[in-house]
Order: structure tokens, then sequence, then C-alpha cells
């Protein structure tokens, strides 16, 4: 189906062009969203419905199942790295019904939905975010069958996933029962790593360096041996001390990212300064603040590979090869 410059508006959502190029940040998200005024900020601006129901396309549904406790944050970072692509992107934000958090009641009740509303629908992409959950074993997790269910139905009904962190280990856990490992000591491996592609020809790299950066954060690890002896699965990228970062099945309809390419600038820092306060042993996120030092202000220099990771994975693996008539 045609790639558009626009997309279509119904009364309850919006949809946004940049103020500074002449192309669409072709999402779809309710009115009244937190992330609006957010991305607004960065010169975003609504398109009208008079304009925007003139198109004759199908824009791609993706599902966002968001787990974090800071929803707004998470639901902000992964709309902005959705939204700088010429695409038409219907987003919709999922939560467990297993498990409905008290700080987030009125924001889920006005933003969310739940799998029983559109376990019948089909959508062409998926993304399972991460959870703060680090040392809870999956069977303890409140919301666990629920999760497994969900990527369960996803198989028949989701084109691509995109599986992230949190997800990505339970993930390789529900599919393939690969177990994930806890670093000595229960160390929390916090920093920005550097990665060597290892598929340079996959278009899911198109437009990438040999190497790129990208920020990690997570108390956990994947045996490479586990993924390098599954036939179903190909380590797409590493780091030597973050290991494999991206890896995917090969029939691209799965990717297992564990690094956090959507991360703003200060996620860590926030983090740090989180974890100190528990612990003053806290290590200092590596390769992170200038100097190692915590008092000054990060730069983010992930920012150009996260975009490319988002817009190659919607193009490629999400809008090329998905059957017009999947949904």
């Amino acid at each position: 189906y045609p790639i558009a410059p626009h997309f279509v508006l119904s009364q309850s959502s919006i949809f946004a062009i940049s103020a500074n190029e002449d192309k669409a940040m072709p999402i779809k998200i309710k009115d009244s969203l937190p992330a609006q005024s957010i991305l607004e900020e960065e010169n975003i601006f609504v398109l009208t419905e008079n304009t925007a129901i003139h198109q004759d396309i199908r824009p791609l549904n993706v599902l966002i199942l968001n787990l974090m406790s800071n929803k707004i944050e998470t639901e902000t970072q992964l709309l902005r790295m959705l939204s700088n692509s010429p695409l038409q992107i219907n987003v919709e934000l999922l939560t467990t019904e297993t498990y409905k958090s008290a700080r987030n009641a009125a924001h889920l009740e006005s933003f969310y939905t739940t799998f029983s509303k559109i376990k019948d629908r089909r959508f062409d992409g998926m993304i399972i975010t991460g959870a703060p959950l680090p040392y809870v074993e999956f069977e303890n997790v409140t919301f666990w069958d629920e999760v497994c269910m969900i990527m369960d139905w996803a198989e028949t009904h989701v084109h691509s996933m995109f599986n992230l962190c949190w997800g990505a280990f339970a993930a390789y856990y529900n599919y393939y029962g690969i177990l994930r490992r806890f670093y000595t000591d229960k160390k929390k491996l916090s920093g920005i790593y550097r990665h060597t592609i290892l598929t340079p020809r996959d278009p899911l790299f198109r437009g990438f360096d040999d190497h790129f950066y990208a920020p990690h954060s997570r108390e956990w690890y994947i045996d490479k041996d586990e993924i390098l002896h599954n036939p179903k699965l190909v380590i797409m990228a590493e780091s030597l001390k973050a290991g494999p970062a991206i890896v995917k099945t090969k029939d691209n309809r799965k990717l297992f990212v564990l690094s956090h390419g959507e991360y703003d600038y200060n996620t860590l820092q926030e983090e740090y300064i989180r974890d100190s306060a528990k612990d003053p042993e806290t290590p200092v996120p590596e390769n992170y603040f200038p100097d190692d030092d915590p008092g000054k202000k990060p730069e983010n220099y992930w920012r150009s590979a996260a975009q490319l990771l988002y817009t190659n994975w919607l193009n490629y693996y999400v809008y090329q090869s998905v059957p017009y008539d999947f949904t």
C-alpha cells in the first residue's frame, strides 16, 4: 500500500507533522496524551481532520505493551522513536488486567486499553517494554501468565514483535526456554556501550556505521552460546561488555533488543541518582558522564543510531513485509 505524507484522523486522536520539515510525524495517539505537549515543544503541530481524511491509505497499527512504572516517560520516548518516519502509524497503548498500577490509575483509564478488548484484532507491529522487576522470578510476577498469553497470541495476531529489555528476556524464556542470568554479585550493567554489527547487510542496519553506541541498564544477561545453539535465532549486534544486544528470529518476526536507544540523555542520570540514594556504593554509569563526573551534564551520542533502529524496523520488518489485509 502507498506511503503517504499524512494520515487519517479520528475525533479522539491527534496527528502531527514536523514544523521544521514538510514530512509527517505519522503517529495517531489519543488527544491529551501527555506525550502530545512534550512532542509539540519539539516543533510538532496538529494536522487538521479535513486534510487527513482525504488520504486513501491503510496506516500501520502498532501496539505497545507498556510494563514500566513510569508510563508517561516510557510512552513518550517510544512515540518519539516511532514518529520520525513518513509512514502512517496508529499507536495503541496496552496495559495488563491482572495488575493495575495505583500510581498511574487515572492515566491508564484515559489512554490505555486491555487485552480482552483487542484480542480479536491483528496488529502490524508490537513493542513489549521493560519492567522494573530485576530480582523477581518470572513465575512470581503478578502479570506473568497474562504476558505469556499476550506473547502467544502475538504469534498469530502480530506481524513483527519488538521485545525490549525485560520484554526480551521474557520472550526468550517464554518462546525458547532460555533463562536470563544475573551478573556476578548481582551487579547492575549501566552505561553507554559500543556495539559491533554482525549482520551489516540486514535491512535493520541500513544507514548504520560499523559500530554504534547504546545505553544499557539491567541486572541480567543471556548466555551467548544458548542463542548460537538455537537454530531459530540470529545475533545481529553485540558488545564486548553488554553481550548480544540485538537478536532476531530468522523469519524476522521477532526482535530481542537489550539496549535502550530510546532513552533520553538524562535517563541513566536519574536512575543513578535514585539508586545511589538507596546505596551510596552504586557504581557510576560507564562511559556516560563527561570525565565520569556525575556532577557534569551527560551528552546523548546514541540518538541517531536509535532512530535508525526503530525507523528501519517499521519500514523493513513491518511495512514492507506485512500483507495489506493483515488486520
